[in-house]
């Protein structure tokens, strides 16, 4: 049986202390309704939290506890994972908050794996800050690959556009080198199972983008697409997965194509998320898949040109909180369908009649 949803925990790591992370997230839960969908803890320290929110002029109650057995149904709670004072410079790129940002991060994903929280949400980070002897990888994403079961994958959510990377955090002219059969298998295996398990899609259809422009016009534009996208999709589709291309990517999301697929996967991260966040306007949430432990983010990033100012938006955290308790609620239907054959034929009818 699912848990009743107050008590399903949501862990939030805070981010960069001197971004938008700790006010969107204090925003967020400004509304106390929010306190009746989950059970949310933050993974930070209470003294800072409650500078934060006083220096913008906020109103979310904060529930200072020191251990996880002390979480409060109802409550703001706050984790105190650290025990000294932060010196918060708002929009200022500092070392030691990005120290204080890993420490949240890397407790949070411990509780996870753990299974002491259900969902876990990240504020944004400072890439460059980051950086240390004890975290040496470019984002959230590789550090929760290496901790959790799985592969991890990029998968950026709004509604019914869904769009999956191929390559994420690499130089373009390092693309070509990176894209093999092996990957373009894995990745597209990654999606259509997270497409069934994380958002009820029995049937799914996805949509890869070539690489080249046009897909490489038969080989006159670069040979990747024909010599080594062409027959991994082939391969695929032959063993029963409804994926569909290389299509040419400039025109793939203009003339509306992407409507027709319940996701589309790029070849590398500006392919797939310049179209993305130009038609998600803020509300875009950004997903790990292909993990056993479930982790959302808002799709912006720490925002220090704003910061402080009590200007930004909190609707993409907000997304991402959503998004996790759906995957977290999807996930235990589908454990429960696939440990009963006889239920999955009965949804499959019933999806029939309505078809």
């Amino acid at each position: 049986m699912t848990k009743q949803a107050e008590n399903v925990i949501v862990g939030i790591s805070i981010g960069d202390l001197n971004g938008i992370g700790p006010e969107v997230l204090l925003k967020t839960f400004e509304d106390p309704r929010m306190l009746e969908f989950c059970t949310p803890v933050i993974f930070g320290n209470v003294k800072v939290l409650s500078f934060i929110k006083k220096a913008l002029h906020l109103t979310a109650n904060l529930h200072g506890i020191d251990a996880l057995d002390q979480l409060v149904p109802g409550k703001l709670n706050v984790l105190n994972v650290w025990k000294e004072g932060v010196n918060v410079s708002f929009g200022q790129n500092d070392e030691t908050v990005g120290k204080y940002a890993i420490k949240s991060f890397t407790e949070a994903v411990a509780a996870l794996k753990e299974k002491k929280i259900d969902v876990l949400v990240t504020a944004p980070i400072n890439k460059y800050n980051i950086q240390s002897e004890d975290f040496k990888f470019p984002g959230h994403t590789d550090y929760l690959d290496q901790e959790l079961k799985g592969d991890a994958l990029m998968f950026m959510v709004q509604d019914n556009l869904r769009v999956g990377l191929l390559t994420d955090h690499i130089p373009v002219n390092e693309v070509s080198a990176h894209l093999t059969e092996a990957l373009i298998r894995k990745k597209i295996l990654t999606i259509n199972t997270s497409l069934k398990r994380d958002f009820k899609i029995s049937k799914p259809k996805i949509a890869v983008l070539g690489v080249n422009p046009h897909s490489g016009d038969n080989g006159v534009i670069g040979k990747e697409d024909d010599v080594v996208v062409k027959p991994a999709l082939k391969k695929l589709f032959e063993e029963g997965v409804m994926v569909f291309g290389p299509f040419s990517a400039d025109s793939f999301f203009g003339s509306g194509q992407y409507e027709n697929y319940d996701a589309i996967i790029a070849a590398y991260h500006d392919q797939g998320l310049i179209p993305f966040k130009t038609l998600s306007f803020g509300n875009g949430v950004n997903y790990t898949a292909g993990l056993d432990g479930i982790r959302t983010s808002p799709d912006h990033g720490t925002g220090y040109d704003i910061a402080g100012k009590g200007e930004a938006d909190h609707n993409s955290f907000k997304e991402a909180l959503y998004l996790g308790l759906d995957i977290y609620h999807n996930r235990a239907e589908y454990a429960q369908l696939t440990a009963n054959p006889l239920k999955i034929r009965e949804k499959q009818e019933e999806s029939k009649k309505y078809s």
